[in-house]
């Protein structure tokens, strides 16, 4: 990996939750080459453990726990391991997160005949038990680690949280309403977090992607015959520049926010790196 610039987070303990994922990993695998110890947080171990690989692979020192976001149980046993083994948390990422088809419409737009056909799931049939995990996945996966780690990062001269929202919380997409309020809460608790703790030297900011091919969103955006869907082409004809980004394209943000003496006044935004998509109108 060619990072963006240099960075030298030698002495950093960076948890990264969500850490196994397309954008979570390319988080890990650049922090790692900056020199900081990495720990994956995430669900899956054979994808962990890939990622742990890769990066030792490229020189660098990482560790990967599986761990529930949801279980606070488990996240302060891991936390735990971690202080033992690894040091204090100094960074940490809230990445874990994700849709649910069962909180997800069949169109965009409600006509009275959807009402009567039994193959369109419209806003009145979205699950409730979906709804809640969703949320509980986005919002509270963001919270408990933050209550389990962020107790090693006060009175830190340089600790930061980086919370990973979204476009769809400047603006909401069609047939995702929950999770576009999910990523919503997101960037209100990261500016909440960021007055909570400005007297005790954390700096708490978020990151909102805008639109990246990933495994959770790759069977909406491109067909199987490989071209683009109508929804990825609307969604590209909405981005000035044109086009999906890369996930390398985040670390440039990141290394920002992550790098004291450069964004020291930094505190309670939310950037986003969507290629002009928050910016255009669309006329």
């Amino acid at each position: 990996m060619k990072l963006p610039f240099n960075v030298d987070l030698h002495s950093k303990v960076a948890v990264v939750t969500g850490g196994s994922g397309v954008l979570g990993s390319i988080i890990c695998k650049a922090l790692a080459k900056a020199g900081a110890k990495v720990v994956i947080l995430a669900r899956n171990k054979e994808k962990i453990e890939r990622v742990v690989e890769e990066i030792y692979l490229e020189g660098g020192q990482a560790f990967g726990y599986s761990v529930d976001v949801l279980n606070k149980s488990q996240l302060e046993q891991v936390h735990r391991e971690i202080k033992k083994e690894i040091g204090l948390c100094t960074i940490l990422i809230n990445g874990a997160g994700g849709n649910n088809s069962g909180a997800t419409t069949t169109n965009e737009r409600l006509v009275v005949d959807d009402l009567e056909n039994d193959m369109q799931k419209t806003f009145f049939e979205l699950e409730q038990n979906s709804i809640e995990h969703l949320f509980n996945l986005n919002f509270l996966g963001t919270l408990l680690p933050t209550q389990v780690f962020a107790k090693d990062m006060v009175n830190m001269s340089d600790a930061t949280i980086i919370n990973i929202s979204s476009m769809n919380a400047f603006q909401p997409l069609t047939k995702i309403p929950a999770y576009s309020g999910a990523k919503a809460a997101i960037s209100n608790f990261t500016q909440w977090l960021a007055v909570y703790f400005s007297k005790v030297g954390i700096r708490v900011n978020a990151i909102a992607p805008g639109f990246f091919l990933t495994e959770q969103n790759k069977t909406l955006l491109v067909e199987e015959n490989g071209n683009y869907s109508d929804r990825a082409l609307k969604i590209i004809a909405k981005t000035p520049m044109e086009r999906f980004g890369e996930p390398e394209e985040l670390i440039g943000t990141l290394f920002w926010l992550v790098h004291h003496h450069a964004s020291s006044f930094v505190n309670g935004v939310v950037i986003p790196v969507d290629g002009g998509f928050s910016a255009y109108s669309g006329v």
